[in-house]
């Protein structure tokens, strides 16, 4: 995806991204769950604070010069060679554009080139078909579903030949 690149989350990227961010009832598996969102910059603080650990990479999803979205690598297990994959766009103006599927690919391809991980594994709660067709689209190959969540995996196996084969326009820094 043209224009889209992965930067690791700083503070300030984290304030800039949720100053516009908008709560998405797609992502909860309990509605009763889903509030929306006012934006609090010690809320962010406690959000990005909680997110420093060894176990976890977290990226802004950069377009333009601005984050319009966070992807994250967390339960990095590096004797397992495995991690988990999630992602968040930040509102509806930015869903739907290519630019989430331009995203997991790019983490994908840090966790295999740079983390020296095996096998990426992601989850989407059972309703929310849009974050389904992303991880489709990004190759990941479904494996299961339980408790209303549907799971994902992409293995290094999986890149040969596949789409981290074509030219990515995006990079991270």
């Amino acid at each position: 995806m043209d224009g889209i690149s992965l930067r690791v989350m700083t503070r300030e990227l984290c304030y800039a991204l949720y100053k516009d961010w908008e709560n998405d009832p797609a992502i909860y598996a309990d509605k009763r769950l889903f509030v929306p969102y006012r934006y609090s910059a010690e809320a962010v603080d406690r959000y990005f604070d909680a997110r420093q650990e060894p176990s976890r990479v977290l990226f802004a999803i950069m377009r333009e010069g601005r984050p319009v979205g966070e992807v994250q690598l967390k339960r990095i297990d590096l004797a397992r060679g495995t991690c988990t994959l999630s992602i968040h766009m930040q509102n509806d103006a930015v869903k739907g554009r290519g630019y989430g599927t331009a995203a997991e690919r790019l983490a994908v391809r840090y966790a295999f080139e740079v983390l020296g991980l095996d096998t990426v594994e992601a989850d989407a709660v059972a309703g929310n078909t849009r974050s389904q067709h992303v991880l489709e689209k990004a190759d990941f190959r479904f494996v299961g579903e339980a408790d209303g969540f549907r799971y994902y995996r992409r293995t290094r196996e999986d890149q040969s030949g596949g789409a981290d084969e074509r030219t990515e326009e995006g990079t991270w820094t």
